[in-house]
């Protein structure tokens, strides 16, 4: 690999490798450490093309989810069985990973833009920015970015579009998914929102054991599925759909009112 040679974002390799590794032995205890993560599924990703996979997932926290991705992504393709184990996974770490973020978020900070570097396909949200609901149209450069990220590597999404569990989940996944035909891999997680603050960067619990599930890639009909369709499929493969609600743990239905409540007094307050 040429010393500055970049990926299709014109993100130079050498550096982003070098940040992934960084982050991730700084990270590392907090999966295996102050708390447990059980994983499951890895084999079903050393079997997977080098690109075009689009990994859906339930979102719990704004970078915790996706950085234990990174991990377990790694590690599994380094061989290792279900586990984090050895952080030699991270001296050639899969580069052409990625994953959709809210540009807004990833602009916040010296910190975000770091992250956003190691991988992030920033766009512009059409629901909600800077705390306020909106109705925006869909930027196509947006689209072109997760597809130019399809056609490089593997993108993770989060179509829920928010860390509130069992919400609906946006359209525009299924459009993606029908549009660039991509290998879709649901992963199921727990446990972030209970160990880590709602950002993902702060510890707020030890001793708390986070799962992750990859499940086997779902079989789609491309052409003759509806939008709806998938969006159902999806919403069943990530454990997001309604009928879910009646299967919880108690303490998460607790965690889901109290963010309710935040999120309905703070509408009154705009």
């Amino acid at each position: 690999m040429g010393l500055f040679k970049e990926n299709p974002f014109g993100h130079i390799l050498f550096l982003k490798k070098w940040l992934i590794r960084i982050a991730g032995i700084i990270t590392h205890q907090r999966y295996k450490g102050f708390n447990t993560l059980e994983i499951e599924g890895s084999q079903v990703l050393r079997d997977l093309a080098e690109n075009n996979v689009l990994f859906v997932s339930n979102h719990q926290t704004y970078f915790a989810d996706v950085v234990a991705m990174f991990h377990v992504f790694n590690a599994s393709l380094s061989g290792r069985e279900d586990s984090i184990k050895n952080l030699g996974y991270l001296w050639q770490p899969k580069l052409n990973i990625y994953y959709v973020a809210a540009k807004e978020t990833m602009k916040k900070s010296l910190l975000t833009k770091i992250l956003a570097y190691a991988g992030s396909i920033s766009i512009e949200r059409t629901w909600r920015a800077d705390g306020q609901d909106v109705n925006r149209q869909v930027k196509m450069s947006d689209i072109s970015n997760i597809a130019l990220a399809l056609r490089d590597g593997w993108v993770i999404t989060f179509p829920q579009g928010t860390t509130t569990p069992w919400k609906p989940l946006r359209k525009g996944t299924a459009h993606i998914i029908k549009r660039y035909k991509p290998v879709v891999v649901p992963v199921v997680i727990d446990g972030f929102r209970r160990s880590f603050d709602k950002k993902g960067l702060r510890v707020k619990k030890k001793g708390i054991l986070q799962s992750m599930q990859i499940k086997a890639p779902l079989e789609i009909d491309y052409d003759n599925e509806s939008v709806e369709a998938i969006i159902e499929k999806l919403e069943y493969a990530i454990e997001q759909h309604p009928s879910f609600l009646r299967v919880i743990p108690q303490e998460d239905l607790i965690a889901y009112e109290e963010e309710h409540q935040k999120r309905r007094y703070s509408y009154k307050g705009d």
